[in-house]
């Protein structure tokens, strides 16, 4: 089996495999288990490996997900949060942990919401991965911004305001996100929701 780094500030962290079958892939998932820190990501026979997140990942990963919940409280939407709960199977030939993930109103197998922080980016698409499993939307969160895509008829179309939350403004959102303190900009944000 040929292996190769991925190209990046993290390439220590971060490895390629093409060419992994599915029971390939599981027997190297098994290898890890119980290790800490190592995600995976499969599609149609190329497997990456992260290793070790990075604490800027770690801070996006969670500043978004306290704000979110934040909001929804707020907001009295009942969510249910899945966490990085491992999704997809041999079927769609694709695996990924999402960063977070939601179900909103009622608890179901497939998240309404995954939630990506993309710090160091490899070369497996991530939203295919999604499309397969048939989650209704996806958000990224890279380089201070945020990118929503919606699910419509088998796609996804990258849009300006998440479907499934219509009244949150992300220019709002994404500004407490970018916060240099994860406390205050939940105290922040939550302030400005009761202004609103």
């Amino acid at each position: 089996m040929v292996f190769t780094l991925e190209k990046s500030q993290s390439a220590a962290n971060h490895l390629v495999l093409p060419g992994v079958s599915w029971e390939k892939f599981e027997e190297i998932e098994a290898t890890f288990e119980g290790i800490e820190g190592v995600r995976f990501i499969y599609l149609d026979g190329e497997l990456e490996i992260v290793m070790s997140p990075s604490k800027a990942h770690e801070k996006a990963k969670s500043t978004i997900g306290l704000l979110l919940e934040a909001y929804m409280r707020a907001k009295k939407i009942r969510f249910y949060t899945m966490g990085s709960l491992t999704l997809g199977t041999k079927e769609v030939t694709g695996r990924k942990e999402p960063d977070e993930s939601y179900n909103i109103h009622i608890v179901k197998d497939i998240p309404d919401l995954v939630i990506e922080v993309i710090v160091t980016s490899g070369s497996i698409n991530i939203l295919e991965i999604y499309r397969r499993i048939g989650v209704p939307e996806v958000w990224f969160y890279q380089d201070s911004a945020l990118t929503v895509y919606t699910l419509k008829e088998g796609q996804y179309l990258k849009v300006d305001n998440s479907q499934l939350l219509p009244e949150l403004n992300l220019e709002i959102f994404v500004k407490y996100v970018s916060h240099p303190d994860q406390y205050d900009a939940v105290t922040e944000f939550i302030d400005e929701l009761t202004c609103l």
